[in-house]
């Protein structure tokens, strides 16, 4: 299969767990789906991308100009963005987890999750925004 075939079905599948989120947060099954389904298929996309294309690319991580080159096989820039693609729906989930025990209300955390979706730390920064007015407080635990 090639990395563009692969890529479709990539960036596909996570929109499911989107969705969901969105739609259904308090669904009993939501986070469940969306984590140990969607975000672990990710991750084992991820996993097998990696170590099957290790050290096919030159570059690296020691400069912006070894990430480019890294980049440039086109199945190492797959694995970047299938980790972004994970991480983002991962972070997504927290969200929505964090927001429902902390009672947000779910019609701030949508925008946050769009964001979320196409901007990954934009998201989250609105998500921590309207968590600490909502609950006037600076800070929480995580989990």
């Amino acid at each position: 299969m090639q990395p563009e075939s692969v890529f479709s079905i990539a960036n596909s599948f996570p929109l499911l767990g989107w969705l969901l989120l969105i739609v259904v947060p308090r669904w009993k099954y939501t986070l469940t789906l969306v984590r140990l389904v969607v975000v672990l298929l990710l991750a084992l996309l991820y996993t097998t991308i990696a170590i099957s294309s290790f050290g096919e690319s030159e570059g690296g991580f020691g400069s912006l100009a070894e990430i480019g080159q890294l980049f440039e096989n086109p199945w190492s820039l797959l694995a970047g963005w299938v980790h972004y693609l994970a991480f983002d729906l991962f972070i997504g989930s927290w969200e929505v987890e964090n927001a429902q025990k902390l009672g947000v209300s779910h019609w701030l955390v949508i925008p946050c999750l769009v964001l979320t979706l196409f901007l990954g730390p934009v998201g989250l920064l609105l998500y921590f925004i309207f968590r600490t007015i909502t609950t006037k407080k600076l800070a929480h635990e995580f989990a």
